[in-house]
């Protein structure tokens, strides 16, 4: 359990950008009951610091060097479910809000929010509440209360976690070595979640879903453009795989 012997809140913050690690510590510093207890870049570093120091809340970025974010959330949640976890994300809340709830955080806040949003998700958390923009929380009560998923307003919402995380990593330039690696699974699979995101964005050409990834991971609030993707990449280009970002070639998947 974590520790009690302070009335502070204890909380672990984990982002892949150094700065945006030391912005945030530096703002919290500020505030007279929360304490960083451990940083970390990486998942695997943030697993093991985080069973060792046993914050009370946790704040993880999607976006990680070693694995997808939400997946160290379910890990969180199964070896540690004492820890309230908010994400703080770059993507945008109607993509990732609902998953990352379904995973086992507490909370959820895009990063073009202020940062006195943050330390409010902290706290709101750390009283095992949950914390989401009034919209988001709107949307997801109003799903409970028909007791059905409504229908995808835009096609993204429509892919698995996977499809989701590869796609996400397709636009940040990642090759397919790089996201089998950090998902741990193997290459056929990273080429099916590939195909079936091409398949469900309605694009004829992987050249073609690489450059609407790369638009969408660069968007700020991604996934807010989302609506008629196939009209956002231009005509242009072979059905052969393009390399966007320091995506490779494999000549697997032509079509």
């Amino acid at each position: 359990m974590p520790s009690q012997s302070t009335d502070h809140i204890r909380t672990f913050l984990v982002d892949d950008h150094p700065a945006i690690l030391e912005a945030i510590r530096n703002r919290i510093d500020d505030t007279l009951d929360i304490d960083v207890c451990g940083t970390a870049t990486s998942s695997e570093e943030a697993f093991r610091q985080i069973e060792e120091l046993e914050p009370d809340t946790a704040v993880i970025d999607i976006s990680l060097e070693d694995a997808h974010g939400l997946d160290l959330v379910q890990n969180l949640q199964s070896q540690c479910p004492e820890i309230q976890v908010v994400v703080y994300s770059m993507y945008d809340e109607m993509v990732y809000a609902e998953r990352a709830i379904q995973a086992g955080a507490s909370g959820y806040l895009m990063k073009d929010q202020p940062t006195d949003e943050l330390i409010e998700a902290i706290r709101v958390v750390d009283k095992e509440e949950v914390f989401l923009s009034r919209e988001m929380a709107s949307q997801i009560l109003n799903k409970v209360a028909r007791g059905e998923s409504s229908e995808p307003s835009f096609p993204i919402e429509d892919f698995t976690d996977r499809e989701l995380a590869v796609f996400q990593m397709l636009g940040e330039g990642c090759s397919i070595e790089e996201i089998q690696d950090r998902l741990n699974l193997a290459r056929k699979t990273v080429e099916t979640y590939r195909r079936r995101a091409k398949e469900k964005l309605g694009f004829e050409s992987v050249s073609k879903l690489l450059q609407f990834a790369v638009q969408w991971a660069s968007a700020p609030g991604a996934g807010k453009k989302v609506s008629g993707a196939s009209d956002a990449v231009s005509e242009s280009g072979s059905d052969e795989e393009a390399a966007p970002g320091g995506v490779g070639s494999d000549g697997q998947e032509h079509s």
